[in-house]
């Protein structure tokens, strides 16, 4: 039997949706804040040649370059202020939260509620500020190397190409927190949406010119986009699947009367860490591969050119790290975000137990051994699909827009986004019923 929240989510309408003052505005807050991060990547650095670098962008956006242009919506290919976009951050998030689960210092403060979260948000800003510089003179000094791309060469160059990309990239960490707190969805996860969403009408157009002009045949370019509408329902299939626990809550009595023992379920995500793992596995792997490569393109030493090589997209070594990376984090987040020993102690509180299972440490074994199974599950599916385009770029040359990657963030940041707006319709409809009750009320007395 569906629930009231669930009846609800079925009648919502357009109307619904009109009533709702405060969603409107937290929409067009969001739209507005990814619109001003859609116009920052159009914005150069100071001191460059944009034409000269976007020739020499070409020659090389086929290795790394070409995935960390995805995730910065474009900014790369033009040498934004916003060409780092969010990978630092994420980078240091990564980072702090491993450390914080082999330190008592930081796992005490996790524990502290909202003031341990804003110190564990502060030491991750400060971190992201860091590699955000490391990265920001690796490519500095790349553009340095290149010919013809910096118009006057030097530490006054290099000085403000730092200054500004970090600008650029707390400049977006904020514009998150922003969108998160006062608009719709995750603004961290939205705004890599927004620039893989900006770039796919042109890499569509690009693949199907590629099969027109018969740089790749032509049942490719057909067999592409049919594949990614397979992906996108694969993706929504996994996305949304759950694995259900049976509770039961036992009779009880209040005052003379006996009331009737009820059941619920406790819902598993078949992936319940979501995205994370493929932005964090891209994340991890884009930091030294792009420090690398712009480095190798001056007189560097002949070990950076070989880890450059096998760094390379669609490179062995490649494929076999970012798979790496995709299941440690599918498990390591899930761990983070789900606590099997909570749930029990929660479920025993308020008197629930699964059938067949002693309520407090013997529940709490029994949903990790559950979880841990369809982590598996999950983490090969999460695998499999960023792979797919990894694959077919090495294969065919072709881009990676349309591809597992891309197509996963899209999808799992939609149907997280379309969630959030459903939530706040569902509120919506209990406020109205709460003040027709009410209204009711005062007119029988």
């Amino acid at each position: 039997m569906a629930s009231a929240a669930e009846q609800l989510a079925r009648n919502l309408s357009f109307s619904t949706f009109s009533k709702a003052k405060a969603l409107q505005q937290r929409i067009w807050f969001t739209l507005g804040a990814l619109l001003i991060y859609r116009l920052g990547t159009y914005i150069p650095l100071p001191g460059i040649d944009p034409d000269a670098f976007r020739a020499t962008f070409e020659q090389s956006q086929q290795g790394i370059l070409g995935m960390f242009n995805m995730f910065a919506g474009g900014a790369v290919e033009r040498m934004a202020i916003f060409a780092l976009n969010l990978i630092p951050y994420i980078t240091a998030s990564i980072v702090v939260q491993v450390i914080a689960t082999a330190s008592p210092k930081l796992e005490a403060l996790k524990k502290e509620g909202e003031a341990g979260r804003r110190k564990m948000n502060q030491y991750t800003r400060y971190l992201a500020v860091v590699f955000c510089a490391v990265q920001a003179y690796g490519i500095a000094v790349g553009l340095e190397a290149s010919q013809g791309v910096v118009l006057n060469p030097g530490w006054f160059f290099r000085i403000s190409t730092v200054i500004t990309l970090v600008g650029g990239t707390m400049f977006l960490m904020w514009l998150g927190e922003q969108i998160t707190a006062r608009g719709v969805g995750n603004g961290i996860s939205l705004i890599i949406f927004a620039g893989i969403v900006a770039n796919l009408p042109a890499t569509i157009a690009q693949t199907l010119e590629l099969a027109r002009t018969g740089a790749i045949p032509g049942f490719a370019g057909i067999g592409m986009i049919v594949l990614a509408l397979v992906v996108i329902a694969v993706i929504v299939f996994f996305e949304r699947a759950q694995r259900r626990l049976l509770i039961q809550y036992p009779k009880r009595q209040v005052g003379n009367k006996m009331f009737q023992g009820d059941t619920s379920h406790l819902p598993l995500k078949l992936n319940t860490s979501g995205v994370i793992p493929v932005i964090f596995g891209s994340s991890l792997l884009l930091l030294p591969a792009t420090i690398a490569q712009f480095a190798a393109q001056g007189n560097a030493p002949a070990w950076l050119t070989t880890i450059t090589a096998l760094l390379g997209r669609g490179q062995p070594l490649y494929l076999a790290l970012f798979a790496f990376f995709i299941i440690f984090f599918a498990f390591f987040y899930t761990a983070i975000v789900f606590n099997p020993q909570e749930t029990a102690d929660n479920l025993k509180r308020s008197g629930g137990f699964i059938p067949g299972i002693r309520p407090g440490e013997r529940t709490a074994q029994h949903i990790d051994y559950v979880l841990t199974r369809i982590t598996v599950i999950g983490a090969i599916y999460l695998t499999v699909v960023a792979l797919i385009p990894e694959v077919m770029f090495s294969q065919l040359a072709v881009s990676q827009f349309i591809g597992g990657t891309s197509l996963l963030i899209m999808v799992t940041v939609t149907l997280d986004t379309v969630t959030q707006i459903q939530s706040h319709l569902v509120a919506q409809q209990y406020e109205g019923l709460l003040k027709k009750s009410r209204l009711g009320g005062g007119k029988r007395r």
